[in-house]
Order: C-alpha cells, then sequence, then structure tokens
C-alpha cells in the first residue's frame, strides 16, 4: 500500500508516517517510481507504535522495544534487557511526576498569597 493509504488506515498523517521510517520504527520498500509501499502488517506496526508514544517512551526506546511486542495493543515477549529498559522509563516517569508535583505546589502557594502575588523576602 502507498503512504497515503497506510495514513488513511491508521489515522496517522503521511508526515509522521515518514518520521518513524527515518527513525528506522518503520520498513517501506519503494517502487521503480520512488514511491513508498508497505505490506499489510505496517499497520499493526504504525498502531504499536501509537501505544508506546502514548505511553511516554521515546522512539529510541521503541525502537529497542518494537521488535519484542505483538498484538497492536502491545504485549511483550520479554527479550533481554526490555524489562530493565522499561523499568528505567518507568523510575524515570515516576522522578519527573514528582518534580511536577513540587512545582504545583509551589505555583499553588503563589497563587494563595492575599492578591495572588508571591511574597519574596
Amino acid at each position: 500500500m502507498l503512504i497515503g493509504e497506510l495514513s488513511r488506515r491508521t489515522g496517522v498523517s503521511p508526515r509522521l508516517l515518514r518520521y518513524y521510517e527515518e527513525q528506522g520504527l518503520l520498513a517501506a520498500g519503494r517502487g521503480p517510481n520512488g514511491y513508498r509501499h508497505y505490506d499489510d502488517d505496517s499497520v499493526i506496526t504504525v498502531r504499536k507504535i501509537r501505544v508506546l508514544l502514548d505511553a511516554g517512551l521515546s522512539t529510541e526506546v521503541i525502537r529497542s522495544v518494537l521488535p519484542c511486542t505483538r498484538d497492536d495493543q502491545p504485549e511483550f515477549d520479554w527479550c533481554a534487557d526490555i524489562r530493565d529498559l522499561l523499568d528505567r522509563e518507568l523510575a524515570a516517569l515516576d522522578a519527573r511526576i514528582k518534580s511536577l508535583q513540587r512545582d504545583r505546589g509551589t505555583l499553588a502557594g503563589f497563587l494563595a498569597q492575599p492578591g495572588g502575588h508571591p511574597q519574596i523576602e
């Protein structure tokens, strides 16, 4: 299928599909006219990529874990080091959440001041 068809079937723009290809997440063949051609499995691959991106993983991490996924709502075949990689990603997300919660508390404290102005000493 051509990139437009893959875009239609997945709801992902052709621009993003080209980006996924550049990142090594999606493979495309080329026809004699230079157009990208995708096989039917590319639809499932794009769905996996979207779910993994929505989980907060970077394309670099997805490139590592994608070969260890099956189904379009990825389940993992626990390839070597994948669990450790995902554990590190989870720890990084937890650290970001903690930092955001701290920042939110600070901002809420500013807004709690009379007139909404922070007190600076």
